[in-house]
Parts: C-alpha cells; structure tokens; sequence
C-alpha cells in the first residue's frame, strides 16, 4: 500500500471514531434522568389531618312544655317626652301589679325592653313622643297560660303580648337526644367505612351543636269577651346534631 493511501485510511478512521464519540455524547446528554423519591416523614406535631371517618348524626326527643314564657308591653304617647314617660310609667305599674296578683314572684319579671323617643310625621316633624315597655314574665303553669294573657290585657291594661313556651330543665332532654344523636354518627360512619372497605378505629373528635324548637302561638290584645284565649301547648322538640371523626382501624 502507498504511503499516500495509508495517509487517507487513518484520517477516514479517525473521522469515523471522533463522530461516534460525539454521538455518543449527544445520546448521552439528552437521555432522560430517572427521578427516586421517598415520602417524607410527617411529625407527629404535624397540623396534617390523618386518615379517618368523618360522619354526622342527628336525634329529636320530644317532650311536653312546662313552662311558658309571656311577653306583655304598654305604651303611651303624649306631647312632650316627660309627660310620655310619665303616663308609661302609671301603666307599667298597673301591669306589674296585675301579674303579681296573678301569684308570679319578683324573679320572674324581667324588663326585656325600655324606650322614649319623638314621633315624627311625614314632613320629618316632631308631633309627639312615645314611650313604652316589655316585659318577660315566667308562667309555670302551662294549662292557664290563655287566662294568664286575657288577665293581663283586660285588667293589666297590656297592649302587647305574646308566649313562647320551655322546659325549666332541658338537660333532660338534651342528654337523651345526645346519646341517640351519637349512636346514630356512629351507625353512618360505619355504613361509610363499610362501603370504603375499611374499618373504623378509635373515636378522635366528637361535637354537638343543640338546638331547640319552640312553637310560637300568636296571640292578640282584644277586648274583653266571654270566650277567653285558647293556647295549645302542643310538645317541645329538641334536637341535637353531632359530628364524629374516627380513625381507620
């Protein structure tokens, strides 16, 4: 082989080597990276909220009022503000005395509402001034609250009122209405952790939230007649909501 032809095999050989290497870089360079993670451990302090079973129930108990609760007011309007407050004040004292007489004590009337201010007209002028007053009074016993309420119009002179009624100790019922309120928490969230396929663990967190519902009978101050006032008592519902949370067993 000449000298001449040697000379362009090895510049053809090394050509070839140089640009399998720079392919090779190339490859390598634009090779995807495998990324490796692991979870990261959490705290026990950690505000993370775990794996759980969060349910909500509810129960009603219902039981008979026993005690009721009257609303009664007068009211008076005159020229001045003094001569208002004055007249509100002979017919708040005559009120007052017709429920004391009915037998009910100092401790049960509350003044729930007092006020004196001008009435204006529809030019923005003052014509007058009104005063008036309310009253809560305690009522134990249900069966007369319509008598209770004719007396306190016809001869206490109230030109408003009206009653709800209570139970002088709800506890009672409120505990009772609990414990169902929380069998039935636990009834759905076990029907929750079924359908997930899992099982429930330890009670975390248990809340309630209470309430109440009172009927409201209206009742309007009338004159005097021969029928008096008819007040169903009807039944106190008392309800309470629940949420539990439960771990996964």
């Amino acid at each position: 082989m000449s000298h001449s032809l040697r000379l362009i095999l090895i510049s053809i050989a090394v050509s070839t080597g140089c640009s399998l290497v720079v392919a090779l870089v190339v490859v390598a360079s634009v090779r995807l990276p495998i990324l490796l993670s692991t979870r990261a451990a959490v705290p026990a302090s950690s505000s993370t909220m775990d794996a759980g079973v969060i349910g909500s129930g509810d129960a009603t108990v219902s039981r008979r009022p026993d005690l009721a609760y009257v609303f009664v007011g007068v009211e008076s309007q005159q020229s001045t503000a003094s001569g208002a407050q004055s007249d509100l004040a002979g017919k708040a004292d005559k009120l007052i005395t017709r429920a004391k007489g009915l037998g009910i004590a100092d401790k049960d009337i509350n003044t729930s509402g007092y006020y004196v201010g001008p009435v204006y007209s529809s030019a923005q002028t003052i014509t007058g001034y009104r005063a008036s007053e309310q009253l809560q009074l305690k009522w134990h016993n249900v069966d007369t609250v319509g008598k209770t309420l004719d007396s306190l119009v016809q001869a206490g002179g109230a030109t408003q009122i009206g009653v709800s009624f209570g139970l002088v100790d709800p506890k009672a019922a409120q505990a009772e209405a609990r414990t169902l309120a929380i069998a039935d928490a636990r009834s759905r969230a076990q029907a929750m952790a079924g359908a997930a396929g899992v099982k429930l663990g330890q009670l975390i967190r248990v809340s309630a939230v209470t309430f109440s519902a009172n009927p409201l009978p209206g009742y309007e101050a009338r004159a005097a007649d021969s029928v008096s006032t008819q007040v169903p008592v009807g039944e106190l519902n008392v309800t309470v909501t629940v949420e539990v949370a439960y771990a996964i067993a």
